[in-house]
């Protein structure tokens, strides 16, 4: 399987299929094909599984794409301004992605939902309560909102990040969440009651963008009707 990502702000990946190959996706992601590439829709993996991946933000179910021909083509979207990045997943190399991250993966990649480990962080932690873990052996892609910084965490280094800005770390990453301190802080800082500890080791993949802000920053543009 090859793939080429392009595009600008709303990037697309265009994977080649060779004879045989599948990837799968929710269902309604796929923006075009080439002839030659069989459809099946099902629950990849059972009712349990796909409830779960309700909760993360995916659809009940999963759209396979298998190329019946050599070289089928297929291209998937992005839906929001930002990155496609391909994550090479293997035994020891598990991510946790936020919610709704998923595009597109190999058939040997699990797609499950990951529970924050306290009730604090649960109960309090909004966007980061139920994210996406993705194991077994495979290609996946996930969609970054807008621009992207890695760091690599040394064993027991600690960053404190913006609920929203989370969008991917190593499964060895700790992730909690914490109240802000001091009553000016909660009342005038502007960001908000909360803030996800992330302690390594590790790798994190954070963006500039969250859907929730971009959705606050355009809802006072939007014409409004009245009967």
């Amino acid at each position: 399987m090859q793939h080429k990502i392009w595009g600008g702000t709303l990037p697309a990946v265009t994977i080649t299929l060779e004879q045989g190959e599948s990837i799968y996706t929710q269902s309604g992601g796929m923006s075009w094909m080439t002839d030659g590439i069989q459809m099946q829709t099902n629950m990849q993996g059972g009712f349990a599984k796909g409830l779960g991946r309700m909760f993360s933000g995916e659809s009940l179910f999963m759209a396979t794409y298998t190329a019946m021909v050599p070289n089928a083509e297929i291209t998937l979207s992005s839906s929001m301004p930002g990155q496609i990045v391909p994550f090479q997943i293997a035994p020891g190399a598990e991510y946790v992605a936020q919610k709704g991250s998923f595009l597109c993966a190999q058939p040997g990649v699990t797609l499950s939902a990951h529970m924050a480990r306290s009730f604090g962080s649960g109960f309090f932690g909004g966007e980061g309560f139920v994210m996406q873990h993705y194991s077994g052996q495979g290609l996946a892609f996930l969609e970054i909102d807008g621009s992207l910084m890695e760091y690599n965490l040394a064993p027991g280094q600690i960053l404190k990040v913006d609920t929203g800005s989370v969008a991917c770390f190593d499964a060895s990453v700790g992730y909690s969440v914490e109240r802000v301190k001091g009553f000016k802080n909660i009342l005038f800082g502007g960001e908000g009651l909360f803030l996800t500890t992330l302690q390594g080791p590790g790798r994190v993949w954070l963006q500039t963008m969250t859907v929730s802000d971009l959705a606050g920053r355009i809802s006072p543009f939007i014409a409004t009707h009245s009967n």
